[in-house]
């Protein structure tokens, strides 16, 4: 069973989808999708515990040896991030069921667990494949899916934001199978590890050029960087308040993997900065989109949207560490995919708390709301705090190890533009807890509840973690660690 690990992670909750269709009820479909995400979750940490211990895992499918067959590699890039998509996948899912209660229609529940467990696959499959083209695939299965998570809101306005994603999402997925095409051609592989190999001999020509080109552009999109952003506001603003805790915590992340994957072990670090600016495009686009995105955040009464924007300035600070092109800049990357997964969690959480008691995210309608949801607001305010930055906390840690790569570069005024996107964070943070904790209570807030356990638990978990991993940083740290190491000493 051991050597089956790195498929049977992709497999269960891909053969769980069509299995939750025969469970006609919809408690039923949430006990079985939750199982499936604690399983996948305990094969993560056993193929992250492996991969310390002895290195990469690869499985050859149908036993055809690669680069023939498709073959499942697991390394210290990839395997935290494993982790990272099952145990927020694990968290959310534990939190759904009363979630969507108010958000979804009841039949429509079970249709929401398929789509659930199809897009958590795509992410795993995505994450997990040595394959160029199942990459292509497995981002098809997670975005159709995510079309229809999005679409299965009340609001109407859902469905102008799926539509808005699918048009990008085809877009960016476009370019990523031309990219991928124009590869296969000049090579005649598709195994990512033989494109390291082959690749060299071709690199010189228009084509690999032009493949590298769409790639990024195509990844690009689907990650959300500033100005391909567009999509991402509404596609968060108007899912179900769970789907987009799912969505901010792994998605992104997932599209940023996929360009590091890219730019280190396929093409190479030296063709990828040499023969193309990305160094100065990168760190341009990435340093725009702290401050656009936190400036616009600011302005925001949604607090989903505002989030959300505040997700697409984060996004900015994970390229920033990919345009210092160094292994200091890339571990701070690593290390902030993960911690920006947890501190987004819990805040999301808290919001879809929120929205469960009042019906709303609208800042103008949470006047002293600390007051009737201690628990909740108290857990908003740690993962705003982590989300500034604050010592003793994940944020503090990523940007302590951003600020540092900057400074190995001697790029002092990169250095002021973290602290500088830190400090327009507090703004947008201290607009809910002046509102939710100095405001007096509003008309709209004196009946409101704290919210249930089902929802408070898992949102605490994740608080936890941020606190957890400020303090103690030997795992996050050590695997960025050895993820940096192996990229910068990697394939080619």
């Amino acid at each position: 069973m051991i050597e089956h690990l790195s498929v049977l992670q992709v497999i269960i909750p891909l053969i769980a989808a069509p299995i939750c269709l025969l469970l006609r009820k919809s408690q039923l479909a949430w006990a079985f999708a939750t199982l499936v995400a604690f399983l996948t979750l305990a094969v993560s940490f056993a193929l992250l515990s492996q991969v310390v211990q002895t290195g990469p895992v690869s499985y050859e499918l149908g036993g055809w040896e690669a680069p023939w067959g498709i073959e499942y590699r697991v390394d210290m890039l990839n395997a935290p991030l494993l982790v990272l998509i099952s145990a927020i996948s694990s968290l959310a899912l534990m939190a759904s069921r009363t979630s969507i209660e108010n958000e979804i229609p009841e039949n429509r529940h079970t249709f929401f667990y398929i789509a659930w467990l199809l897009c958590m696959a795509g992410l795993l499959g995505i994450t997990a494949t040595g394959d160029a083209f199942n990459v292509f695939v497995f981002l098809e299965i997670s975005s159709l899916a995510t079309y229809t998570l999005i679409a299965l809101g009340k609001d109407r306005r859902a469905l102008w934001a799926s539509f808005q994603y699918l048009v990008a999402g085809t877009i960016g997925a476009t370019f990523i199978l031309i990219g991928i095409g124009l590869m296969y051609v000049m090579t005649g592989t598709l195994n990512m590890a033989d494109l390291a190999q082959r690749l060299p001999e071709v690199e010189n020509t228009k084509t690999v050029f032009t493949a590298f080109a769409f790639l990024i552009v195509g990844v690009c999109m689907k990650l959300a960087l500033f100005p391909l952003h567009l999509w991402l506001p509404n596609a968060y603003a108007f899912a179900p308040s769970i789907v987009t805790t799912f969505l901010a915590a792994t998605a992104t992340k997932v599209a940023v993997y996929v360009m590091i994957r890219f730019i280190f072990d396929v093409f190479g670090f030296e063709f990828s900065f040499t023969h193309f600016p990305l160094q100065e495009v990168l760190l341009t686009l990435g340093i725009a989109g702290i401050f656009v995105a936190s400036v616009v955040a600011i302005y925001q009464d949604n607090l989903k949207r505002m989030l959300a924007y505040s997700s697409v300035a984060q996004v900015g600070y994970i390229i920033l560490g990919i345009s210092f092109a160094s292994q200091t800049g890339i571990m701070a990357t690593l290390l902030h995919m993960l911690n920006h997964g947890l501190m987004k969690g819990a805040l999301f959480l808290a919001l879809a708390a929120v929205v469960y008691r009042m019906g709303v995210a609208q800042l103008s309608q949470m006047h002293g709301i600390a007051s009737r949801m201690p628990f909740t607001m108290a857990a908003f305010l740690i993962g705003g705090l982590s989300l500034i930055g604050v010592p003793l906390t994940v944020g503090f840690i990523s940007k302590w190890y951003l600020v540092s790569a900057a400074l190995e570069n001697g790029w002092w005024p990169v250095a002021a533009v973290i602290l500088l996107g830190s400090l327009l964070s507090v703004v947008y943070i201290w607009r809910v807890i002046e509102v939710a904790y100095f405001k007096p209570v509003s008309e709209s807030t004196p009946d409101v509840k704290e919210a249930p356990a089902a929802l408070l638990i898992p949102m605490w978990i994740l608080v936890l973690a941020n606190l957890y991993f400020g303090i103690e940083t030997s795992l996050t740290v050590g695997v960025s660690e050895m993820a940096a190491a192996d990229l910068f000493g990697g394939l080619r």
